[in-house]
């Protein structure tokens, strides 16, 4: 076979055909280069069967030949490639005895190729002598490549952020000019980035060497070193301030902007995280350290109590931990939350699109809620449009979600996290419940998109596709790390041949010391103990309201778009559509098997002289309501608590939330309650006149109902709140619905009765019958002849300022269930948004 030569940086590598080299950033490579403009696997250079050939992998910033970019190219003595950069990125120069290919000088770039991932031999593990089952042995000592740097190695944190990256471009700040930055092009500084808004800041140069940087009212939001400025703001700025707009940071260096564009290749690490609880008492992850290279996919396995979702929540910030810190590329992600947040996607182990509704529909709307307010409609369109066919679902686009299978319904949650292109993505048991084949798809898309361009963390229970992932993180019982490394070597780490006996081991020896055995390891020394070796600071996070404030869109844009997306869920409902007519038809049918009215004279001699039925019809009408309005509330929020905790984390406004669900099941519970009383009083005998519509008291009745059914709504929404599983409503529903029964003063006199009449008036259906009785002058309706003058309840007195004070209170009661929803709604959200 022709010989080969490359020379880089003054070095020279004879080339074996029989193995393929890898070049790029990444330290496991055969070919390392510390250069920004290189990607962690850039490129590959292999024997292709009649010559030698160098593979890019789609790199970031290509690689070049002739100064043109190409993705395939036939090599030989005399071939000369710059990486990065045309013209001054690192160069590889070949030499040897192969012919130089006569087509390389009309080289055109090639079709992307699927980068396949060289194959390395296993490197063996050492530790301390773990509890071996029968027949299984220790691991033997590793051997450790010399000059081999950790990928979770950290170097001095960059003030933008960037590491050991080179800015991408720098602009120059001429004294008194104002230097726009936006998404529109006549900005001086155009972002392509649809997370920033058309005019989002500008730089004013002052004379007196002063800098200042001033909010344009952005939607997303301008960052001072990781703090978001006010709205309109004012700013000065000092050297190498660092200001963060979208996916960009911006650094001031002398008169120049430094620009540091994050592409995706962010390197991100845990330092000593750890979380507590019980004040302290119990320890639930516990000093929890590692680092992963960019453009990687890491598996986090281990058995059930291992900490595995508190670290997730803690990597994340939904739940800062009570000591240690995360790196999101060399930057705090606690104390720079509110600027990161738009970068980090996380896709939870349940669904976090509604199933009712079609892909496109389903993506477009939530595009809506993230994209600021000013981003055109075609363009949000385009970018979901992109994320279908990246991820392959442009051929179901149209079809509903809960069609879909298992797998499917994966890619689709996906693709929502891709719509703003985050750099990092958290997965949490995306293959729950999957069979095999759809476990291996979904682990496949994950290293698609690590090969990309992404960091991926899945956190997972299954171990039969740990084999595409770079590195794999063990949690051990008790919350600590067991092992961090490379997955094909785990299970000699660990000295069995397979993960059953692994995670039986962690059962049957729960007291040994696991931690221990990894923190003396040669894994330790290569892939953690530079981060252990800085001691960060507590957390001692504190919510940031600003971030809590942020949203892309304003207040009334969000109701808007979450009344039409939960309007067409419940149209593509068509179950929930017809229970919703059904009901108060039933229920006001059944009101007429009492064959009554609400006449002075109606069963007089049976009852001497009262007219008990008119009362039971109220009731049976106002308790239907009260269980009608808080049945079709009561599962709205428990059903949607994973949607609303993402949507929430991103920017959704709590209160824009609650709105949309009062204003949907509002029409909802109105139209219910129209048709109750059109069936329950219409038929009848009405009262001579009413209290306020003199003319109609069937009309003033229906309000009566209208406003009860909202009340018992809002009821229902607090009790949807306030529970932790579906199945708990039920049970509170009804309990909640005899209790209105008892107390509406319809059954046994509760008016004069110390404890029980103030116990009532927490009871929606008592003013609402004390509402209708004041329009049918119950009364006078119940009044015996033998003592027509008797007081009867206050509450029903046949005038209009007893029937505007019950209907004034069902209002407050109303109101007040309001605020609890929205404080309970706060415990469901992340710890770092609650303001």
């Amino acid at each position: 076979m022709p010989e080969l030569v490359l020379e880089l940086n003054g070095q020279t590598w004879s080339l074996d055909p029989t193995r393929s080299y890898g070049v790029g950033r990444d330290p496991q490579g055969d070919l390392v280069l510390q250069d920004a403009r290189v990607s962690w696997r850039h490129a590959t250079v292999r024997w292709g069967g009649q010559n030698w050939i160098l593979e890019d992998h789609g790199s970031t910033n290509g690689t070049y030949a002739q100064g043109q970019r190409v993705q395939e190219l036939p090599l030989g003595p005399g071939s000369v490639i710059h990486l990065g950069n045309a013209t001054d990125g690192p160069r590889l120069t070949f030499s040897g005895t192969a012919p130089v290919p006569q087509q390389q000088q009309q080289q055109e770039p090639q079709q992307h190729q699927q980068y396949q991932q060289p194959q390395q031999a296993p490197q063996q593990a050492f530790g301390d002598p773990v509890p071996v089952m029968a027949g299984h042995a220790p691991a033997m000592p590793p051997h450790q490549p010399p000059g081999h740097q950790p990928p979770g190695h950290q170097p001095g944190a960059d003030p933008a952020g960037a590491g050991d990256r080179g800015a991408t471009t720098f602009h120059h700040l001429a004294v008194g000019q104002v230097t726009r930055i936006g998404r529109a092009l006549e900005n001086e500084l155009v972002v392509s980035d649809l997370q920033v808004s058309r005019h989002h800041a500008e730089f004013l140069a002052h004379s007196d060497g002063r800098y200042e940087l001033h909010d344009l009212g952005s939607h997303n939001g301008t960052y001072v070193n990781g703090q978001r400025m006010d709205k309109n703001g004012r700013r000065y700025l000092g050297q190498n301030d660092t200001v963060g707009i979208g996916h960009s940071t911006f650094r001031l260096v002398g008169n120049q902007l430094q620009e540091f564009v994050d592409t995706g290749e962010v390197s991100f690490s845990a330092r000593h995280l750890t979380v507590q609880v019980n004040n302290g008492r119990t320890t639930i992850l516990n000093d929890v350290s590692f680092g992963v290279p960019e453009k990687s996919l890491i598996g986090v396995i281990g058995p059930s109590g291992s900490g595995k979702s508190t670290l997730l929540r803690a990597l994340t910030g939904y739940r800062p931990a009570t000591y240690g810190e995360v790196l999101y590329d060399h930057r705090n992600l606690y104390t720079h939350f509110a600027e990161l947040r738009h970068r980090i996607g996380l896709v939870p182990q349940d669904d976090i699109l509604h199933k009712e509704l079609p892909i496109r529909q389903a993506l477009r709307l939530a595009a809506q809620l993230r994209f600021p307010g000013d981003v055109a409609e075609a363009e949000r369109n385009a970018r979901v449009e992109e994320v279908l066919g990246e991820l392959k679902l442009d051929i179901h686009a149209t079809k509903r979600i809960s069609s879909l299978s298992g797998g499917q319904r994966k890619r689709v949650s996906v693709a929502l996290e891709l719509l703003t292109k985050p750099s990092l993505i958290f997965l949490d048991e995306p293959t729950s419940g999957l069979d095999p084949g759809m476990d291996r798809d979904v682990m496949q898309l994950l290293r698609g998109l690590a090969d990309d361009g992404r960091t991926v963390l899945v956190v997972t229970h299954s171990v039969a596709e740990l084999g595409l992932c770079d590195r794999v993180l063990v949690m051990a019982p008790g919350g600590g790390v067991a092992y961090f490394g490379p997955p094909d070597e785990a299970l000699n780490f660990f000295g069995y041949d397979n993960w059953a006996d692994v995670f039986s081991a962690f059962e049957n020896y729960r007291d040994y010391d696991w931690m221990g055995r990894w923190r003396g390891s040669q894994h330790y020394q290569i892939y953690a103990a530079d981060l252990d070796a800085v001691q960060p600071q507590a957390a001692n996070f504190q919510p940031v309201a600003a971030a809590a404030e942020q949203k892309a869109q304003t207040w009334g844009s969000q109701v808007w778009t979450l009344m039409r997306r939960y309007a067409a869920v419940i149209f593509a409902d068509k179950g929930f559509l017809g229970l919703t007519v059904a009901l108060p038809v039933i229920l006001g049918a059944v009101s007429l098997a009492i064959p009554a009215d609400f006449g002075l004279g109606y069963g007089r001699p049976e009852n001497g002289g009262r007219n008990s039925q008119a009362s039971i019809i109220l009731l049976v009408l106002v308790v239907g309501m009260c269980f009608s309005g808080a049945a079709n509330a009561v599962r709205e929020l428990i059903k949607e608590r994973v949607i609303y905790e993402r949507e929430r984390a991103v920017g959704l406004s709590r209160s824009a939330y609650l709105m949309s669900k009062v204003f949907v099941l509002g029409i909802v519970t109105i139209f219910q309650a129209a048709i109750l009383g059109a069936i329950g009083f219409g038929p009848r005998e009405m009262p001579a006149e009413g209290v306020l519509f003199t003319s109609s008291p069937a009309l003033e009745m229906t309000l009566v109902i209208m406003v009860l059914g909202c009340t018992s709504m809002m009821i229902g929404l607090v009790i949807s709140s306030l529970v932790r599983t579906s199945e708990m409503t039920m049970p509170l529903l009804v309990m909640i619905s005899v209790v209105q029964l008892v107390f509406t003063g319809a059954l046994f006199e509760v008016h004069g009765k110390l404890g029980v009449e103030q116990l009532a008036w927490l009871m929606p259906s008592r003013w609402a019958l004390a509402g209708t009785a004041t329009t049918a002058d119950l009364n006078t309706l119940t009044a015996s002849i033998a003592d027509p003058d008797a007081g009867g309840d206050p509450l029903w007195n046949h005038a209009a300022g007893w029937w505007l004070l019950d209907v004034s209170m069902l209002i407050a009661l109303g109101v007040a269930c309001g605020f609890l929803v929205m404080k309970f709604l706060r415990r469901h959200e992340p710890e770092v948004m609650r303001d």
